[in-house]
């Protein structure tokens, strides 16, 4: 129990009048108090899920599925020594450590008949990539996501998340998120916005999540959120689908919100009803089909997801084109490309897919719909860094690594035990197999841990520096 919660009277008695009459206010209360279920979810860029499944039965996971998300699971581990961010497969990024909850908003969206996986895809709201990695793994890395953040402190997680897990499709964005619909109206396929919130569902793992708590600020945020949806909407293709969600239980945050948007473009849009998103939704479903998650019915994070449909264009008096640099890049000339992605497959077995650029000594792999947004939008980062260039040639990246290692079929290392610990410590390693040449990826269980040189019989580390992890890692 977290009998040091922080929750004040006047929050409880707000919840009390807005609680539907089905739900009792000591469950609440007690939900507020218990610790969270461990949650993960399967990157299925990396692993299917079976092999997932049965790669951690040996080593004593019980997983539990969650039943809004087909590649979400409750976890309980017979070992806690090794913390679970230290372990090979999350080193490897098969997996992604995320509560149960904030997977709904992504499973809502795809749950749409009208959605494109190969189409041009937002994440409003990014950091710290959970959703924003789920939405890619569902799009198998093909289209585009933008991934925007507002804050500048939350960019690096998500940038690393995002190389972990291997994507390859995002193109990252850090602006006010109400900068979409005045710069990319009607751009996009479809739309998540994950909105800041007062964070009341969080209390589960955030025991001071409610100290600064008030009506006053959540009127506040109420404010931005509707001028955010409003955004969205605006860069929401007709046709389009969006989904609006929370991580907190108001109702001037919630409803109110997407009420307020009906009431401005009227038959522009409709709201999906989500009762049968998955066996026992609507326990948490609201009379406009809203998911109203309250932690005690699933024993969750409280959560708010809506899903509307665009059924056709609005007046857009927020345009207005953002004013942009010189693009940094350029297209990488065929005598340079063609012989790079020749030379890759060759050596790798890989197929390079996407467009090449350039800038300086870089060569990066963009997603083929980048065209789309080129010279509409400031990128911090496009797709991948593919290699860094040198007077005698090139280097693979180790992002290239994580991204496309797995899929090797030659000039790859498997390391054993002993040696993927070395690794990860960036050491220098010695396999058991007869020596190669050049870079090779290194492997451990079949699944990419980075980059290396072979010298000789060894194989020169090439983890980056900021990787490196010297305690605590996966049992020997």
């Amino acid at each position: 129990m977290h009998d040091n919660t922080y929750l004040p009277d006047h929050f409880l008695r707000h919840i009390a009048a807005i609680m539907p009459a089905h739900l009792a206010m000591e469950e609440f209360v007690a939900s507020c108090r218990r610790p969270l279920r461990r949650s993960i979810r399967v990157n299925t860029l990396k692993i299917s899920v079976s092999d997932f499944v049965a790669k951690m039965a040996p080593l004593g996971w019980q997983l539990d599925a969650v039943p809004w998300c087909d590649t979400g699971f409750w976890l309980t581990r017979a070992d806690e020594t090794v913390p679970l961010g230290n372990t090979a497969e999350h080193l490897s990024g098969l997996f992604y450590i995320q509560e149960a909850s904030s997977m709904l908003p992504v499973t809502a969206l795809f749950a749409s008949d009208k959605i494109k996986t190969d189409g041009m895809l937002l994440d409003a709201a990014a950091a710290p990539g959970s959703k924003t990695t789920q939405i890619a793994a569902l799009m198998n890395n093909q289209g585009m996501l933008v991934a925007n953040e507002y804050s500048s402190s939350r960019l690096k997680v998500l940038s690393a998340n995002i190389q972990r897990c291997g994507v390859t499709n995002v193109g990252l964005t850090h602006f006010d998120a109400k900068v979409f619909g005045q710069w990319l109206p009607e751009t996009f396929d479809a739309i998540l916005l994950d909105a800041p919130c007062s964070g009341e569902g969080t209390v589960r793992k955030d025991e001071d999540a409610l100290r600064n708590w008030s009506l006053e600020r959540i009127e506040e945020i109420a404010a931005v959120q509707a001028g955010l949806l409003e955004s969205a909407f605006h860069a929401l293709k007709p046709g389009g689908v969006l989904v609006y969600s929370t991580c907190t239980l108001s109702q001037q945050e919630n409803q109110a919100i997407c009420q307020s948007l009906l009431d401005k473009f009227g038959d522009a849009l409709s709201f999906d009803s989500l009762a049968s998103l998955f066996p026992g939704a609507e326990q948490a479903c609201t009379a406009e089909g809203y998911l109203h998650v309250w932690p005690q019915i699933f024993d969750s994070e409280g959560f708010f997801v809506a899903r509307l449909r665009k059924h056709h264009s609005v007046p857009n008096t927020m345009f207005k084109p953002g004013k942009l640099g010189k693009f940094p890049f350029s297209p990488l000339p065929a005598k340079e490309a063609d012989p790079m992605a020749h030379d890759i497959a060759a050596t790798f077995g890989v197929a390079l897919q996407g467009q090449l650029f350039g800038r300086n000594d870089e060569i990066w792999c963009f997603p083929a719909l980048f065209e789309q947004v080129q010279g509409k939008l400031r990128f911090d980062r496009i797709g991948f860094k593919l290699a860094e260039t040198f007077k005698k040639g090139y280097r693979l990246t180790h992002e290239w690594a994580l991204a496309h290692g797995d899929l090797a079929t030659r000039g790859f290392v498997e390391l054993d035990n002993t040696n993927a610990r070395e690794f990860m410590m960036g050491r220098d390693v010695w396999p058991e197999q007869e020596a190669g040449a050049g870079e090779v990826i290194v492997r451990y269980q079949g699944h990419t841990l980075g980059m290396g040189k072979w010298v000789g019989s060894r194989v020169k580390n090439a983890l980056p520096r900021e990787l490196v992890r010297d305690t605590n890692l996966f049992a020997e």
